[in-house]
């Protein structure tokens, strides 16, 4: 057995029931295999054993009182993965499925999506299984400051600075941030998605939608193909969805389908955006609404359907695993010749399988969205300098830094025999940075 699937069965052993992280895990070592044989050094220094361990786990009881009075109790996370290139950086999800498995594969892949942003930013992610859906802001806001009264002990501007993520938005960034502040008695950078007026940044909303865009532009332009005149699906209908959506719609495409978790949209005539902004950013309620205000457009019950709609470009902007085998195969053979990863490994091994062997053009989600985590170290650097860059300042930077992930996973890829295979190339571009630094810094 490879020196990489004995590590992988290790793993597994060490780390049991938990099933993103051993795919997110065996994707990544599969991939290294050729960097390995071409640098012994590496298995030398123990590199691949530790960088698979995180550097820290912190879980913790989180209480808070709801509306009626009741005690609700709920488990907070935080997984300090790998510090090798700059201090841990990586969203706080809120969601019912949130266990620790769940945040140590969206750590794991935080490593090399932080890496290939080019910036000194080291992989962490954290959350809880508590769910924000159906709650008012006075229970949000009880909940974050508790989540917080434990977490603030383990972060800081040059320690672990956290994001948003699924059920993490502006408003629950606020929260965290003035209960950090009041504990601490210090107003620095150690969230990043915060508000305009007290130290976010322009343009952090719309990055990951925005530079998903820009790597998947730039992947099709490579191919002689462009967004022009093409009809995309772009399931959720969170940040990342409606982001993607409006860069698009100016990059000259039209999205006909997007999706929330009780159901998906299909409008023919291309998706008002105005109307999904409406329903999701202001009012907080379900896609199914849509249909309202435009009669022409339908609505299905059940998301995963949403892969049956045909289209030119498919993104994938809801969550992990939401394309699988059958889907991929859908797609296919509905004609779709591109799909860009919006949100955290949403396509299973099978369904990139299937991809891959059909020629689609295929950007894998550590490279492709990592938009997102690129604009908030560009908002910790404003907040260092204590200044604030306009949205085309924020725009042109993550733009640039996109189009280099993009050229930096191609020539990886091609590097190491894999030419046109986009994850093994990101994988390989962001692994070589991080095992770098590991080995300059001794076995730490």
């Amino acid at each position: 057995m490879s020196l990489t699937g004995q590590l992988m069965e290790a793993v597994i052993k060490r780390n049991p029931n938990e099933p993103e992280f051993h795919q997110a895990v065996k994707e990544v070592l599969e991939s290294l295999e050729p960097v390995i044989e071409r640098h012994p050094e590496y298995v030398q220094a123990g590199i691949l054993e530790r960088i698979v361990e995180p550097e820290r786990v912190i879980m913790f009881r989180v209480p808070w009182v709801d509306d009626n009075g009741k005690v609700q109790v709920n488990r907070g996370f935080r997984v300090q993965f790998n510090s090798a290139i700059g201090p841990y950086k990586g969203g706080i999800r809120f969601h019912p499925s949130v266990y620790l498995g769940i945040i140590k594969f969206l750590g794991f892949e935080q490593i090399f999506k932080n890496s290939l942003t080019g910036l000194p930013i080291g992989g962490g992610k954290g959350g809880s299984d508590f769910d924000p859906k159906g709650k008012s802001d006075n229970e949000i806001m009880r909940f974050c400051q508790s989540f917080m009264a434990e977490l603030y002990r383990h972060i800081g501007a040059d320690v672990d600075v956290p994001a948003g993520d699924i059920g993490v938005g502006a408003r629950e960034i606020g929260y965290m941030y003035g209960m950090y502040k009041k504990l601490t008695g210090l107003y620095e950078g150690v969230l990043t998605g915060k508000g305009l007026t007290y130290g976010g940044s322009l343009a952090r909303k719309e990055a990951t939608g925005y530079g998903l865009c820009y790597f998947v532009d730039e992947m099709i332009k490579a191919k002689g193909k462009s967004f022009k005149g093409a009809t995309v699906i772009s399931s959720g209908s969170g940040n990342v969805s409606i982001y993607a959506t409006e860069k698009v719609y100016q990059l000259g495409g039209k999205v006909v389908a997007m999706s929330d978790s009780n159901g998906y949209i299909y409008d023919p005539n291309g998706v008002n955006l105005d109307t999904v902004k409406r329903i999701k950013e202001v009012e907080r309620k379900r896609i199914s609404e849509y249909v309202k205000y435009h009669p022409q457009a339908t609505y299905t019950e059940g998301c995963s359907g949403i892969w049956s709609v045909k289209c030119d470009i498919a993104l994938p902007n809801a969550t992990q695993n939401e394309i699988n085998k059958e889907a991929a195969e859908m797609l296919v053979k509905n004609g779709c010749w591109a799909v860009g990863e919006g949100a955290n490994m949403p396509s299973t091994p099978e369904a990139i399988e299937v991809f891959l062997k059909n020629k689609v053009l295929f950007a894998p989600a550590k490279a492709a969205n990592a938009g997102g985590v690129a604009t908030s170290a560009l908002e910790m650097s404003q907040n260092s300098l204590r200044m604030s860059w306009t949205f085309e300042e924020v725009d042109a930077k993550l733009k640039d830094i996109m189009v280099n992930i993009y050229k930096n996973a191609s020539s990886a890829a091609k590097e190491y025999g894999y030419e046109d295979n986009l994850v093994v190339g990101a994988n390989i571009a962001g692994f070589k940075k991080v095992a770098e630094a590991m080995m300059a810094q001794g076995i730490v």
